[in-house]
């Protein structure tokens, strides 16, 4: 039985997008070219490898399984032809986070590892997406936000932030004390898309608003930053989102006396395996250091959580 390396090659891009429609696109292929193929090999290997729907494919368990040796296949592969050729083999590691804190993230991550022989690929998404692409191999690990533990990943808790009303430096609420929701209701109010929490706290303001003004919710984090230092709202947000900006003074918390205590937990989320994996550990032991950096400055801030770490 003879295997084509581009079959191996459609296979995980398949899986990768979970579309034949997607791959084929991009391989300027027909979708039935891709059908044709993927029914070929899986003839050969006497297994279904995707379950076909409307939206897309889904890879069955035995095709991840499969996956996994093709991934490893394909990378030394890969990493036996840039030796060849003269550039350097190093590992690789795809890791993945949220949008709304990917600067967050990323950019000590590669500032952390830059001397280091990794090679990082840095990719955004939502955390559930993340997880199944933690649980598939195709991202060695994943920060990710108040994610339930599923088999087959581990999940080690970076930090955990609460959900504040911020305001610019020069707002008029800047210095005030401790207020209710009622006192705030009616202001110009955009709470950044955290949660499904987040649709709980608009309808506690739209009980309190004596005028019937619209409540924006935004996203990413930096939406929500820029709306407080360049437009005067005041906005809800994870704190740890916002860190930058809290620490540099450009922003500052509002106490808010009766908001509910809603909370983010920043986790990493990665397969464990039997197998030694040191570029994973690698990157590990670097997010660990971050979290330990985001829980110091929180707790400076006065707005930690130690609770649950």
């Amino acid at each position: 039985m003879s295997i084509l390396l581009s079959d191996l090659e459609l296979l995980s891009d398949v899986a990768e997008r979970g579309s034949f429609s997607q791959a084929a696109a991009a391989r300027g292929w027909s979708q039935p070219q891709v059908s044709q193929r993927i029914a070929l090999l899986e003839s050969r290997l006497g297994t279904q490898l995707f379950q076909r729907h409307r939206r897309g494919a889904v890879a069955t368990p035995a095709c991840l399984t499969y996956l996994e040796s093709v991934r490893r296949a394909l990378s030394e592969l890969d990493s036996g032809r840039r030796a060849i050729q003269g550039a350097p083999a190093l590992p690789e590691a795809r890791i993945g986070c949220p949008p709304s804190l990917a600067s967050l993230v990323f950019s000590p991550l590669v500032a952390a590892l830059a001397e280091t022989p990794i090679e990082l690929f840095c990719h955004t998404d939502h955390s559930t997406e993340l997880m199944e692409r933690v649980l598939t191999g195709r991202l060695k690990g994943a920060f990710v936000l108040n994610r339930p533990t599923i088999t087959g990943i581990q999940l080690e808790m970076l930090a955990v932030s609460p959900i504040v009303a911020m305001v610019a430096a020069d707002h008029p609420l800047a210095d005030a004390g401790p207020l209710p929701l009622a006192a705030i209701a009616d202001a110009r109010i955009s709470p950044q898309w955290w949660g499904s929490e987040a649709e709980e706290l608009v309808r506690l303001l739209r009980s309190h608003r004596r005028a019937p003004l619209p409540l924006h919710i935004n996203q990413p984090a930096t939406t929500a930053c820029e709306l407080a230092l360049e437009h005067g709202f005041i906005v809800f947000m994870p704190a740890i989102a916002a860190l930058r900006d809290l620490q540099a003074g450009r922003l500052l918390p509002l106490q808010v006396s009766d908001l509910p205590q809603w909370q983010w937990e920043v986790m990493m989320a990665y397969r464990a395996g039997k197998r030694p994996d040191a570029s994973r550990d690698t990157v590990l032991a670097a997010a660990r250091t971050i979290g330990m950096q985001w829980r110091a400055s929180l707790a400076e801030l006065g707005l930690a959580d130690t609770a649950n770490l």
